[in-house]
């Protein structure tokens, strides 16, 4: 019997010297050896502990038998069973806090690499579509409206239609794919895999109307009286957090979402090619310690700037994957940990040029479980930086809520829904993903969105 291999198949990279200076996938996957060999070291467990560490409960062992098998058609359509979007979770899935925390394979050495497995088999798929339609029932002439067509969105639709049901997307901006498509950076999740998992889902009968402001165009009440059975809400937390200090209105404060949304989806990162106006500044600083001040840091280097990461508590504390964070350091990018900013000044053209700050020790724990951050006495200094992006979080959008009666929110501007099922608190309306919850991960969108997708199948057939 061979020996059981503890340690996973690391995933090739890009050097670090060479991807600062591009936008192309750091992380480039698997190669067919490198895959096997991955799938041989999972166990096929009696007991699926790695399932039910998966928010959408992907059957994990089964993909994974049919990948050892090398059956990779049969391995692509048992992860779309419980999946429409494995290209995208592949990449961006915290899987090391979820399905891999899980796996009995943590006991005595690394967890199997789920994640990259998943990603190699949507990748083959993909490039090897096998034109199988997927398994849809037959229609049960309820029409649903979708509003906001991110990781919620898409995924309650593809549910809500496979069950049947006629299924119309509506979203905001050009493109589909929300935060996918303006957050999530090209070198993390390249966006024709976006689109590719967008087309997918259109595949399954659902309808897509682009530049669709739902709350302007239509509110939801209107599309309820227009022959709406039922509306889901997945538009997400698109509301910028600031710091509330002097200064935060000067020429080049950006937020993280307006600083990422035009590298992203407006493309500035191929000026000329796209004109889209972006201030990169010499010296950058990127306020904030999750995933998406590391989409920031990691986009201002690729644009020319000297980074620097300003976070007020420790590296332990980051809420960012530690290969984003790990990612972001070997590219050159400076983490000033233990630093809160207190204020920015301008020149006499009201364009930054310098960045107050205090030192921070930690104290006692706070609600979230980390260490609270107290200002060290006496410890002010100022940075020289021509452009901060300040990445703390979000909240939603208010334009829905205040334009749909009875839709009830709390203080933090969140709608209001029932965890287990997702609906609000307003009749025929379910919500999911960051909209509910503000700020968090894709996979956490998406099992709210199966959860309100088979809360509403009842309803609808009942």
């Amino acid at each position: 019997m061979a020996k059981l291999n503890l340690n996973r198949i690391e995933m090739p990279r890009q050097d670090p010297l060479e991807r600062g200076r591009n936008f192309e996938e750091v992380a480039l996957g698997y190669t067919p050896e490198m895959a096997a060999e991955e799938a041989s070291r999972c166990l096929n467990c009696p007991k699926r502990f790695c399932v039910s560490g998966c928010p959408v409960n992907v059957d994990i062992p089964e993909f994974i038998v049919a990948l050892k098998e090398n059956d990779l058609p049969k391995a692509a359509e048992i992860l779309k069973r419980k999946n429409a979007l494995p290209g995208i979770c592949g990449r961006v899935c915290p899987q090391e806090s979820q399905c891999e925390s899980q796996c009995i394979m943590n006991r005595q050495g690394a967890p199997v690499a789920i994640g990259r497995l998943e990603r190699y088999v949507a990748d083959w798929e993909r490039e090897n579509p096998s034109g199988k339609p997927a398994e849809i029932v037959p229609s049960t002439g309820k029409k649903v409206a979708v509003v906001g067509t991110g990781p919620a969105g898409l995924t309650c639709a593809a549910e809500l239609a496979m069950l049947g049901h006629k299924v119309d997307m509506f979203e905001a901006l050009h493109v589909a794919g929300g935060v996918l498509m303006y957050g999530i950076p090209e070198f993390r999740l390249p966006k024709e895999i976006v689109q590719g998992e967008v087309k997918y889902v259109e595949s399954l009968g659902v309808t897509l109307e682009l530049n669709a402001v739902v709350g302007k165009i239509d509110s939801v009440d209107e599309l309820l009286a227009a022959g709406y059975d039922a509306v889901f809400l997945g538009t997400g937390a698109g509301l910028p957090m600031f710091l509330g200090v002097p200064g935060e209105n000067l020429s080049g404060v950006y937020s993280a979402n307006e600083f990422l949304t035009r590298v992203n989806l407006m493309k500035a990162y191929l000026f000329p090619e796209y004109d889209t106006p972006v201030q990169v500044g010499r010296k950058v600083a990127v306020i904030g310690g999750g995933n998406v001040a590391m989409d920031a840091a990691r986009c201002a280097l690729r644009l020319g700037a000297e980074v620097s990461v300003i976070y007020r508590r420790s590296r332990e504390e980051m809420p960012a994957r530690h290969e984003e964070v790990e990612n972001a350091e070997e590219e050159g990018i400076k983490f000033r940990l233990l630093t809160n900013p207190t204020g920015f000044t301008g020149d006499e053209k009201l364009q930054l040029k310098s960045m107050q700050c205090v030192e921070m020790e930690l104290g006692e724990p706070d609600a979230s479980g980390r260490r609270r951050p107290i200002v060290k006495p006496g410890s002010d200094f100022s940075l020289d930086v021509d452009v901060a992006v300040i990445a703390l979080g979000t909240t939603p959008n208010p334009l829905i809520a205040q334009t749909t009666v009875g839709l009830e929110t709390n203080k933090r501007g969140t709608v209001v829904a029932d965890e287990a099922t997702g609906k609000t608190k307003k009749d025929r309306v379910w919500a999911g993903g960051d909209v509910v919850t503000g700020s968090a991960t894709v996979i956490s969108a998406m099992g709210a969105a199966k959860r309100a997708a088979a809360d509403m199948d009842r309803f609808l057939r009942s």
